[in-house]
Parts: structure tokens; sequence; C-alpha cells
């Protein structure tokens, strides 16, 4: 394990997990709850939007729900000395190379020691040595492995390595938002932008650009490069300047005066597709355009004239006869030809959505996935403060290989009648704003397409949420009927995060999308926006495809602590780079609609 005084949240939480494998290597069944509390604290440092080192600094490290003062007083002392006793401790005698295999997809902490034993794996490149030994076939000769296992490990090892380093969206915006407001104390700056992916509010994001409209470039420059976070300024120019802040994140800015501004900002945001199929159109124009940061010149026989700048993007557009198109569809999908007939959709808004349909509540029904962080109380106070009419408490099932029928329906009758007398308590109470939580569970889908529940425990839930959380790796066809399999049953209405990614983790399963949309469509099932940060599955241009074909879209966070319910607006921009307007969703809907939507 590399440990050091300036870790980084990606360091971080790749520690936390190799905590949580020492600890199951170890003794599994004794630290089981170590596991999850490690395997908890490291997720949490994935979402945050600051770094870990800044929270400790400020000394509110330990109030981030799912790190506590135990682990944040470990990672305190790392970041003290760069070093931590109890960590260096609980991994004694399990090599380096073992860790390194458990970030591989597939390879956990009971296989990971087997293979470096076996196979005798070099402690400096495992992962290397692995691949090497997996591609000449050493792997499926060792017993309980096998063929399969050995081309999934392959698989998963290209696949890491042919990942570019990205950010995920709300870690990018939440950097974006202290710069700007850092380049906001100079009255100098009279207006301050994202640029690019970020703008477009794509999923992932690689370097953060960012534009502010000046009169006084110098001093623009000057108080960007004296940034509080920035650990270096590596270039400093008239109109430009670059820094890198911790984590060796670049953010790279450009400065425009304000008649010129909108044209930088069409130009830089993008995307370069669309900035392409652009400049085409303006090329047939007549008289022919020409387009650039600086505005659009005319050519006018033979001759070019001087560049009209433009002061905001909406002029831009105008004048090429269009109306302005929204960052989020600028990705060269029909939308230059939908602006020309003045047709762009009305998007969804975060304001528009009226429900959360996928939360995790500390109601514990023995699951064998991850329980909520929060209660049923405090998570409707939330949904209170956010606005919504109605909510869905969707807990994994209960652990099927750890309870009989009769124990699974207790446990989910337990749950209905606790959500019973809450709805007891919500009738023409004007204090809540929601008006009814509905009784759901989001479920497995097992690796045959069975559900592990059977009809009669089925049978005490509103509706369903299904998902895929293992066996990735099944083909298309078989990974295909075993979605469609499970979505059969009456009570399921909502396949979630339908790909099963985890972006810069995991790749999202193959699956035929035409026979799932058609089914969907036939049986009116509907497909779920993950809104958490690190999925965002559906993703956009699966989005824009199912609406295309008739699919209703439901948006939930996935909420594990009522601070993640905050991320639903992560989900609606998925779903407005997938050109969905409020009708095309289902939790746009009212109380009443919904209710009779899923009778």
């Amino acid at each position: 394990m590399n440990i050091h005084k300036d870790m980084n949240n990606v360091e971080i939480a790749k520690l936390l997990r190799s905590i949580a494998a020492a600890y199951e290597i170890k003794d599994k069944n004794k630290n089981r709850f170590k596991i999850i509390a490690y395997q908890r604290a490291a997720d949490a440092v994935e979402h945050l939007s600051s770094e870990a080192k800044d929270l400790w600094d400020e000394g509110s490290l330990s109030d981030v729900s799912g790190i506590g003062e135990a682990i944040a007083s470990h990672l305190g002392e790392i970041f003290k000395t760069g070093k931590s006793t109890h960590f260096q401790k609980v991994a004694k005698g399990i090599p380096n190379s073992v860790f390194e295999l458990v970030t591989v997809s597939g390879i956990g902490p009971r296989t990971a020691p087997i293979l470096v034993e076996k196979l005798k794996l070099s402690n400096k490149k495992p992962l290397a040595d692995l691949l090497k030994k997996a591609e000449k076939g050493k792997i499926e000769k060792l017993e309980g492995f096998g063929k399969d296992s050995q081309e999934a490990f392959i698989a998963s090892i290209k696949e890491m390595r042919g990942r570019k380093k990205r950010h995920l969206l709300n870690y990018a915006i939440h950097i974006s938002e202290e710069i700007i407001s850092w380049m906001e104390k100079k009255k100098e700056c009279l207006r301050v932008d994202t640029l690019g992916s970020l703008k477009r509010k794509a999923s992932t994001v690689g370097d953060i650009d960012m534009a502010v409209s000046t009169n006084n470039p110098k001093v623009v420059i000057e108080h960007f490069c004296n940034y509080k976070n920035a650990n270096r300024v590596i270039e400093r120019g008239e109109h430009t300047a670059s820094i890198i802040l911790p984590g060796n994140i670049q953010v790279d800015l450009m400065v425009q005066r304000p008649e010129g501004y909108g044209a930088l900002l069409q130009h830089f945001t993008g995307s370069k597709h669309h900035n392409i199929a652009l400049r085409e159109y303006a090329k047939g124009l007549s008289p022919s355009l020409s387009l650039s940061e600086y505005g659009i010149k005319k050519k006018v026989k033979d001759k070019w004239s001087k560049v009209k700048g433009f002061s905001t993007e909406k002029d831009f557009y105008n004048y090429l006869e269009m109306e302005w198109i929204p960052p989020e569809l600028r990705e060269d999908m029909g939308e230059i030809e939908v602006a020309i007939s003045n047709k762009i959709p009305k998007l969804l808004e975060l304001k528009d959505v009226k429900a959360d349909l996928q939360i995790h509540s500390d109601f514990d029904i023995e699951t064998s996935h991850d329980v909520g962080a929060s209660s049923m109380k405090d998570i409707i106070k939330k949904a209170d403060l956010l606005g919504y009419e109605y909510i869905a408490f969707t807990e994994h099932n209960p652990s099927h290989s750890k309870h009989k029928d009769n124990q699974l329906y207790d446990l989910i009758k337990r749950k209905r009648d606790v959500i019973e007398e809450i709805n007891s308590t919500l009738k023409g109470k004007s204090k809540h704003s929601v008006k009814y939580v509905f009784n759901s569970l989001e479920i497995d889908i097992l690796p045959n397409g069975n559900l592990p529940i059977n009809d009669r425990a089925l049978d005490l839930l509103d509706f369903a949420l299904i998902s895929i959380h293992s066996s990735f790796r099944q083909s298309r066809e078989i990974m295909t009927e075993r979605i469609l399999n499970a979505l059969k049953h009456p009570k399921v209405k909502i396949l979630a995060h339908p790909t099963g990614r985890k972006l810069g983790e995991r790749e999202g399963v193959e699956i035929n999308w035409e026979k799932v949309f058609d089914y969907c469509r036939s049986n009116n099932k509907w497909l779920e926006i993950n809104a958490d940060p690190m999925r965002l599955d559906l993703p956009d241009f699966l989005v824009k495809e199912a609406i295309s074909n008739g699919i209703k879209i439901t948006l939930g966070t996935d909420a594990h602590h009522i601070d993640h319910m905050d991320n639903m607006q992560y989900g609606v921009y998925v779903a407005r780079r997938g050109w969905a307007t409020k009708d095309n969703m289902v939790n746009t809907r009212g109380f009443e609609e919904f209710k009779k939507m899923i009778e």
C-alpha cells in the first residue's frame, strides 16, 4: 500500500478498500462490521466534493457520513505523519500485490491471495504479471478457476489500462464553483463560466476549462494564478493561464472582452462534433460564414468581412438563423437541424421533479448489500425540504441465502407495517409536502433471471425495482434474457441502474437494447436514471434512444444517506443530455397520477 501525506481522494478510497480487503482476508466473520465500515468510508470519500485532507484541516472529516471518528483519526495520522500505525498493523503479512489485484473487477479478497501464491506474482507489477500469465493460459489450469475466469481477468485488466483519468461530474462542479467564487471577488471579472464537457454536464470531466469576461485581462489572469488552492502555475499568458490543484487536477482559464465573450463560450463549450457540424452548416449559407472563438465573418465576393463579435451565445446562434441550443445537447445528435426549425424541446428541470424513486433507509431487513445510514423519519424531513410529493423506500432485498421464504416474508411485512403507520401520520398533515411513502425494494436479478423473493412476499410491495449486482460478464444474449425474465413479474416496474456501470471502475453490461425497449414499451415497464454521480446510469445516449422508443424514465438518487438526496440534479443533467422533457419522466407526475400508474 502506498501511503503518503498528500494522498488525494482517489488514493484514500483505494487505501480504505485495501483495509477492508485485509480484514476480509484475515478474519471475515469476526470483522464483518469493520469490513462494511471501511467499504462505506471508501464510498464516502469517493463521493466527496472536497479533498478529504481539506476537510480534516477544517476539523470536519469525522462529520462526513460513512467516515466517523475512528477512520478520520487514522486518516489524520496519515495527513500529519505520512503513515498509519493502525493500517500498517491490519495489512501486516499481506503482500502489496494482493491489494493491487483486488482493484480488478472480478478479483476479490478470497481470490487475490490464491492467485498471488499459486502464480508467484511480482510484488512490483502484479497486474502486468497476472495479465502475462493469463494470456499464456496459466490461470485456467488452477483449481477453482477455469477458462472463463481467465478471460474475464484479461478483459478487466485491459479495461483498466484503457481508462483515461477523468473526474466525476459532481467533483468537477464543486471545484469549478469554488474557483468561480474566488474569481468573483475581483470586480474586473464581469462574468465567469465553465466550458467544455463540464458545461455540457458530461458524466465525467478531464481538465476543467473556464472563461472570464473582462476589460482587464491582466488583473484577472493574476488573480486566477493566485488562487488559494493552486499547487503551482504551469502557464501564464496575456489571455490564458493554467494551474494545478491538489490531486493533479488541471484548470485552464481563458479571458475575453465582453463584446466577444459569447463567441468564446460557444466555441469552447463544444463538443468538437457539434462545432464541426455547425461550421459545415455556416459554410453552406449564402453568403458563406466562418465561425471562430472571436465571432463570425462573412465571405462576400471572395473577400472576408471583419469579424463580428457576440456578447452572448444566444446572439451567436440567432445570427445563424437558429435558436439557442442548450449546452447539454451540443453533441451533433440532430440538435442543429432541430434548432433551425425552432423546435428545441423544453428540457427537464430540477424543479419539475416531484419524487425520488430510489432511497435506502436504515430499516434493517437483513440484506446482503449495504444498508442506508438515515432513518425513514429523517429521509421524509429531507424530502419535505426538497418539496417532494412522494418518495419510495427501496432497501435492498433481504439476503436469500440466509433466510427461508417465511423469514423473507416476515421481514418485508415488518417493513410494510412500519410504512403503513408512517402514511397514517402523513394524511392531512399540511406541514409535510410529502403526501405518501411507497413500500418498495431494490431486488437483485439472479444470474438465471429469477428474483430471490417469492410471489407471496412480492405482493406486500407497492412496486419493485430490479437491478444487476453480480455476474456482469454474461454474454449479450444471456444478459438480455436474464433482464427480460426478471421484468415479467407484475410488481416489477423499474429496471434500476440498467447497465450496471460504475464510472472509472466498471463498464456496463452487454444488452440487446432493442429487445429491452420493445418489452418495456409493450409491458409498461420503466428505465431508471440513477443519479448517483458514480453511476449516472442509464447513460445519456440510451436515454435518448429509450425516449424515441416511447419508454418512460424514472429518476432515483440511490441515496444511502439524506445528503445523497441532493444528487438528483445529476440525474436531471443526464436526462437533459438525453433530450428528456417533463413529459418523458415518471416522477414529474403528481402523487395521484403516479399512484394510478403503478396500480
